[in-house]
């Protein structure tokens, strides 16, 4: 079986080559060293508590959601068996006290998955930015804070440019292009981990009798390895898995637009295409919008719900009048 390939790595990428070299290949990249220099690298550097500390010194006493996974599932968050029910519990708790816990539990032998996900660093912890910035994103692009132990995200995709910079531990990304949607046994869309939904098949020791078509999908991926310092572009709708290798780990990333209504409105390219205007994306976003309008709006590969058990699939559900209205009005602050 041919599986995954390295992802391409850069070094010395400034912000001139990484917008015109490396963003219009329109593939991953690894940028080695990308944010060496960033306090919270260094601190990592020196200990897990040594960067508990720096950040616990911009906490304004906030309240996060911590995701809390049980020992058994070794740490992956995905459904529980063959139910339409994720496998981890959410627990609001202070960020401080949860950064401490992540340090007491690096001594546990068996200890619960635990991940922080997507946390606003400008609003959760001010000032934090100001002092760890990439110069490769645009102007605006908010950096949102991953931190967590040994943890598995289930391949998923943003409708955004991605850049993610692995700042303490180390992460193994596994990528796949848009084409690959359907080798990658997508779950369904009214039960998802973090509101998109994720491939369903575990990256560590795939069934393959279970899940034949991931072969393909493994032929196509690309794969990287991040240590503190290194970043990783991840361009629009490729599907990713993350997983946190060491005890404790965080990644901060950053998302935006190359297209002023995806920035404008959630899901602007989706109401972009129910009326025509697929043709005013940039040319790359259209290419990787089709094979996932193909699989399952078109069911160009059959029943794109198939593959998952019947009380995982997704619900049919009626579109009333209040949710035609609702999109009405989407469409006319759209278009206004």
């Amino acid at each position: 079986m041919t599986g995954p390939c390295p992802v391409a790595e850069w070094r010395d990428v400034d912000p001139g080559r990484f917008a015109s070299e490396v963003v219009p290949l329109g593939q991953p990249a690894v940028l080695r060293g990308a944010a060496v220099d960033w306090p919270l690298v260094r601190h990592a550097s020196a200990s897990a508590q040594s960067l508990v500390d720096y950040l616990i010194g911009f906490d304004i006493g906030t309240l996060i959601t911590a995701a809390i996974i049980p020992p058994d599932e070794q740490g992956r968050m995905a459904y529980r068996g063959a139910l339409k029910e994720l496998n981890h519990r959410p627990s609001t708790e202070m960020l401080t006290n949860v950064l401490k816990g992540l340090v007491k539990l690096m001594d546990a032998d068996d200890p619960p998955g635990v991940a922080i996900g997507g946390l606003n660093a400008e609003t959760a912890l001010p000032g934090l930015s100001d002092e760890n910035r990439s110069p490769l994103v645009p102007a605006g692009a908010l950096a949102h804070l991953w931190i967590g132990n040994r943890v598995t995200v289930s391949p998923h995709f943003d409708a955004a440019d991605n850049l993610a910079v692995c700042v303490a531990g180390r992460r193994r990304f596994t990528l796949f292009p848009p084409e690959q949607v359907a080798n990658l046994y997508v779950g369904p869309f009214d039960l998802t981990p973090a509101g998109v939904p994720i491939g369903t098949v575990p990256l560590e020791n795939p069934d393959l009798e279970r899940y034949p078509k991931y072969r393909e999908a493994l032929a196509a991926a690309q794969v990287a390895e991040l240590e503190p310092g290194d970043a990783i572009y991840i361009p629009y709708l490729w599907w990713h898995g993350v997983q946190s290798l060491e005890r404790f780990n965080m990644l901060a990333n950053y998302w935006w637009h190359r297209d002023e209504v995806a920035a404008a409105q959630p899901y602007g390219s989706l109401l972009r295409l129910c009326f025509e205007l697929f043709r005013d994306l940039p040319p790359e976003h259209r290419r990787a919008w089709q094979p996932l309008f193909d699989h399952w709006v078109f069911g160009a590969d059959g029943d794109p719900m198939a593959h998952l058990p019947p009380a995982q699939r997704s619900a049919r559900r009626h579109v009333g009048a209040d949710a035609i209205a609702k999109f009405k009005q989407a469409m006319a602050q759209l278009f206004s």
